[in-house]
């Protein structure tokens, strides 16, 4: 696993940056892994309990992604922070920091970034429990 980061450094750092004073929103999402599968969750599958995920996304993508984000009206601020390789029950597997004006447009920007690297860029091969 990556270092984790702190999510109260990370929102000093986005308060030293030039755009600050632009910005009069922050949302953060952590995704975490959960022992319950995907299919599951959304499909209502049976499936067994997750022992650990296997995590990788494509860097080039992702940061062509956070750059399209960036470009978004009143978006004034973005930062990204990804696991990879076995990620655990619990451990986090992505952070997703993104500030701008206003809250609309600071929704709109964290649910297309999230949503486009998450349907598109990673790759989350969950390992169940050998029952």
């Amino acid at each position: 696993m990556n270092d984790e980061p702190s999510i109260d450094q990370w929102l000093e750092d986005a308060k030293k940056d030039p755009n600050a004073d632009k910005c009069g929103m922050y949302l953060i999402h952590k995704g975490v892994a959960r022992s319950t599968a995907k299919s599951q969750v959304r499909a209502g599958e049976n499936k067994p309990a997750v022992d650990h995920i296997e995590f990788s996304y494509n860097e080039d993508a992702v940061q062509q992604t956070i750059e399209k984000t960036k470009q978004m009206d009143g978006i004034y601020y973005v930062r990204t922070w990804f696991n990879h390789g076995k990620v655990n029950i619990g451990d986090p597997i992505m952070y997703v920091l993104v500030g701008g004006d206003i809250r609309p447009r600071v929704h709109a920007a964290l649910n297309y970034l999230v949503d486009t690297i998450k349907s598109n860029y990673v790759d989350e091969h969950e390992v169940y429990v050998e029952k």
